[in-house]
């Protein structure tokens, strides 16, 4: 493992790992830890208390997050010729069908998200093995396959996000930069957060959300009291 630089250790200092922030401490300190030269992603980390193996325990949504990722997302309309000039209005960096399936059957997959129709989902079912393991197959519940695709586009464009638990029941999900005001940060980890307790299986026992974690790329986690997500 690498060794921290001093400047690290200085930024590592600064969280007691022994307390739960609120989400207002939180959102100003992981700006005061980051030590990235650039302007590094803020992410979030939930643990949940459901059992993922379980089908009615699973937890997967989308969420509009207030003030978007940060992120310029790179889309992939993969429509019918009737639908490319709605795609490429919507803001859509690559429109077209066939000449795409091709270039991705060839291992291309320089794209964040991919948008398509229901009836073009037949053409992806081959690529799965592709798209698959990168996150990048389009799904009716994420909001990707749809009739609508100027509109999915859009929301992709301005800050919707598709989540979903991993097999030890956590979600992770990028929320901003650290070029956001902890305002941003704040009201866009809020949003999430209260998705997330919208979608609590009725099944699922015990307490739902275990642990909040904020932190930006290659900064420490900064632990945060759930409590004060829910009264934001």
């Amino acid at each position: 493992m690498a060794q921290l630089t001093k400047k690290q250790k200085e930024a590592n200092a600064k969280v007691d790992k022994t307390k739960l922030y609120t989400i207002d401490e939180a959102a100003a300190l992981v700006k005061e830890v980051n030590t990235a030269k650039f302007d590094a992603s803020i992410d979030i980390a939930v643990r949940l208390g459901v059992d993922p193996k379980k089908a009615n325990q699973m937890v997967r949504g989308v969420v509009s997050l207030p003030h978007g990722t940060g992120k310029d997302v790179k889309v992939l309309a993969l429509v019918t010729p009737d639908k490319e000039a709605e795609a490429k209005e919507a803001g859509a960096d690559f429109v077209g069908l066939d000449e795409y399936l091709e270039k991705i059957k060839n291992g291309w997959t320089d794209v964040d998200v991919i948008v398509t129709m229901p009836a073009v989902m037949g053409k992806l079912g081959p690529l799965g093995r592709v798209l698959g393991p990168r996150g990048l197959m389009p799904n009716p519940k994420a909001g990707t396959v749809t009739v609508e695709v100027g509109k999915a586009v859009s929301d992709v464009k301005a800050g919707k996000i598709d989540f979903r638990v991993d097999k030890y029941g956590n979600i992770h999900a990028a929320i901003g930069k650290v070029s956001f005001t902890p305002e941003k940060i704040k009201e866009n980890a809020v949003e999430l957060v209260s998705t997330l307790l919208k979608l609590k299986p009725s099944t699922a026992k015990g307490t739902y959300m275990r642990s909040v974690t904020l932190s930006s790329t290659m900064s420490i986690g900064i632990p945060i009291d759930p409590k004060s997500l829910n009264q934001s």
